[in-house]
């Protein structure tokens, strides 16, 4: 699974109109979402860092929410993006999550276990669960 990072408006222009899930990596403003979902229609979800998710405006908020947006809370942990645009979650721990869900665990226990090992945030996580229980 894959996750463009973003990290300033002036990327929105040339992402992939296939993207799927994508991290700001700066203060985007309403106007740079916007853009993000023109550009981008196959959006399924936009990761924020917490420090932004704070003092983010409800109306985007809720706008995200009305499209179908997901908005999930983290951070990348040690992705490089002079090395790829792309942060990367192993095919193995996406079948560990998609194994723990459908063996019974609860989302929350899966998010908290699977963290530990992995430092994915819990939203991500999370996220990742749902999209498999839906499959």
């Amino acid at each position: 699974m894959r996750v463009r990072v973003v990290s300033s408006k002036i990327e929105i222009p040339d992402l992939n109109p296939n993207e799927r899930i994508v991290h700001f990596a700066f203060r985007a403003s309403n106007v740079d979402f916007l853009n993000l979902m023109k550009i981008c229609p196959r959006l399924r979800a936009v990761q924020v860092p917490p420090s932004y998710h704070k003092t983010m405006s409800k109306a985007i908020q809720l706008f995200l929410e009305m499209q179908g947006i997901e908005l999930l809370v983290g951070d990348v942990w040690g992705h490089r993006k002079d090395i790829d645009e792309y942060f990367l979650i192993d095919e193995e721990t996406v079948e560990e999550i998609e194994s723990m869900i459908s063996s019974g665990v609860g989302i929350d226990e899966a998010a908290e276990e699977i963290q530990k090992r992995t430092r994915l945030a819990p939203d991500l996580i999370k996220y990742i669960a749902k999209s498999k229980i839906t499959v």
